[in-house]
């Protein structure tokens, strides 16, 4: 699992490339608490058209951030999900707190 990430225009965009699960879970909560503690941004967009598969491990990864960048009122927009991701973000109804974005 790779992570990339850049600050544009105060937004702060990051790119999962890889599988999102239970092994690789720790080090993604790691990376993204990281990038995500520093830089000045008002809202971010995960992209996830590099995300080849996520369980539901990876969903409370994305869980956990969001209720953290929540806290400082940071929204988090979801972008380019895969048909397996976008299954389970209307299934688990994750779009109602991370919208899909364009």
């Amino acid at each position: 699992m790779h992570i990339k990430s850049k600050i544009y225009k105060k937004t702060l965009y990051v790119v999962l490339c890889g599988e999102l699960d239970e092994h690789s879970s720790m080090h993604v909560r790691r990376e993204l608490d990281e990038i995500f503690s520093q830089g000045e941004f008002n809202q971010i967009i995960i992209d996830l058209s590099e995300l080849q598969f996520m369980d539901s491990t990876g969903i409370g990864v994305l869980i956990g951030r969001y209720k953290k960048m929540k806290l400082k009122n940071i929204p988090i927009f979801i972008c380019n999900p895969s048909r397996h991701a976008e299954k389970i973000f209307k299934m688990t109804g994750l779009y109602e707190i991370m919208p899909k974005i364009v």
